[in-house]
């Protein structure tokens, strides 16, 4: 299953990891990421249907970095677009500065633009500032475009999208242009499912679930980020680590916050400062470093207790 872009053919497999301490284009550490075989074919599933794919799973679990990884490993730009409670579908497809535009006329009035600039205001289609689905409409080749927590948006937020996301077009309603998409962008959609999703809306995307890593899948991504540290530290750590998670889940069930594998990778890098024996003898005693893993007072009151066996 691929789609072709040109020669190269457009098809995900997880293999493709960047080195150790490799920056992104904007400067920004890049992570080897270890998708399932079944989340490798959802990916491919939407490159090759062209439809948008909706994750869900605990927060941490790495949704995000999925469409970081299908990026690098394609050699595709990311046009990211973290979603705010107050964010507008628009704003993802453009906007436009009205108000630099008024200031401009009023520069000109008192003589303080030059030409070049005064032709400016004549042209609306400069006032236009296109967000990262319409920048990624523009490029000739596909975009990875990660819609990042899309449900932390009001519930018409997704509705908006229904058109841009189906036709791959939307119109610039101040000045009339039409920007239509070059090459279909491979659009990741996150949730952590805090408000439902409008029907209409998930009828257009691929679903997938991303669970939680097995002890194994998470000894090789401690391993693929720290490769020098024993393995003994890496199985004790990890081992400390899911008895916690255990505890967690039989306390709050699935749908309450147990620790991520975010939360794993920083425990474990602060005790990577540590001699190997003072590490392994921290995780022989009380919980260490629990700030970390644990977020809110009860955690704190709670697993600290049952980790002293109170």
């Amino acid at each position: 299953m691929a789609e072709v872009l040109g020669k190269q053919v457009l098809e995900y497999t997880g293999k493709v990891q960047p080195k150790l301490g490799e920056r992104g284009a904007k400067g920004q550490l890049l992570y080897p990421y270890l998708p399932n075989p079944e989340l490798v074919e959802a990916v491919n599933l939407a490159i090759y249907l062209e439809r948008p794919l909706l994750l869900k799973g605990e927060p941490g679990c790495g949704k995000t970095q999925l469409a970081i990884a299908v990026a690098y490993e394609l050699s595709l730009d990311l046009k990211a677009w973290y979603v705010k409670s107050t964010s507008r579908a628009r704003d993802g497809l453009y906007s436009y500065d009205a108000v630099g535009r008024l200031r401009d006329a009023q520069l000109a009035a008192s003589n303080r633009l030059t030409p070049e600039q005064i032709q400016r205001i004549d042209d609306p289609t400069a006032y236009v500032r296109l967000g990262p689905l319409g920048q990624a409409f523009q490029q000739e080749n596909p975009t990875v475009v990660l819609i990042d927590e899309i449900d932390k948006a009001d519930i018409d937020f997704p509705n908006d999208l229904l058109l841009e996301l189906d036709e791959r077009r939307f119109i610039v309603e101040e000045t009339g242009q039409e920007v239509e998409a070059k090459a279909a962008p491979i659009v990741i959609i996150t949730s952590n499912d805090e408000k439902d999703l409008p029907d209409a809306f998930l009828r257009r995307c691929l679903f997938h679930y991303v669970e939680f890593p097995s002890s194994e899948t998470l000894v090789q991504i401690i391993n693929a980020l720290f490769p020098t540290t024993s393995k003994e530290l890496v199985a004790q750590a990890i081992t400390r680590f899911l008895q916690l998670r255990d505890e967690m889940r039989k306390d709050k069930g699935e749908a309450g916050k147990k620790v991520s594998t975010s939360e794993l990778i920083d425990w474990f890098r602060v005790l990577r400062r540590y001699p190997q024996d003072e590490a392994l003898a921290k995780l022989n005693g009380k919980l260490p470093y629990a700030g970390v893993l644990l977020k809110s007072l009860d955690d704190h009151i709670r697993y600290l207790r049952l980790s002293k066996g109170g």
